[in-house]
């Protein structure tokens, strides 16, 4: 079977669409934090051994951007910062049980967002999509899983 020509542009404008519902859903209601300092918290919730050093590379910022960021989280009681058990020199950050509330919450949101578009697509659209994502996904991990070449090491 023939890949369709627009394919890669159909799933790009898929993907906005896909984050204008996201967006939407998180702005309807009224949050006290960034999408920056949501993306943070997500991030440090995932991780649990985050500190400002790894936080900072996972943004691609500097040290100092990082900890200002997580001062304003910290400020308005959604991280913690807390020594790491097995090295007290070592910092950790923690998202406080506020921040885990808020994530939980939006996520649901964002779900129920993506429901109501869902429920306006019929059955068997919905279930050939869920075919395709998986699809993608499962690509998209062995192409990340493959070693890439590294264009800087030149061999004879």
């Amino acid at each position: 079977m023939e890949r369709p020509p627009d394919l890669a542009a159909a799933i790009d404008a898929a993907a906005e669409a896909l984050v204008g519902v996201l967006d939407s859903a998180a702005s309807r209601h009224q949050m006290a934090v960034s999408p920056t300092q949501l993306r943070v918290l997500s991030l440090i919730s995932s991780r649990p051994e985050t500190n400002v050093n790894g936080l900072a590379e996972l943004l691609d910022v500097v040290p100092s951007s990082a900890s200002r960021l997580c001062d304003r989280l910290e400020a308005i009681g959604l991280l913690r910062r807390t020594a790491d058990p097995r090295d007290r020199r070592e910092v950790r950050l923690v998202p406080t049980a506020a921040a885990e509330t808020l994530l939980r919450e939006l996520k649901e949101r964002r779900q129920r967002a993506v429901q109501a578009v869902l429920d306006r697509m019929p059955g068997r659209a919905q279930h050939e999509l869920l075919l395709a994502l998986q699809a993608f996904e499962q690509a998209a991990a062995a192409a990340v899983a493959e070693p890439q070449p590294d264009a800087s090491v030149r061999t004879a």
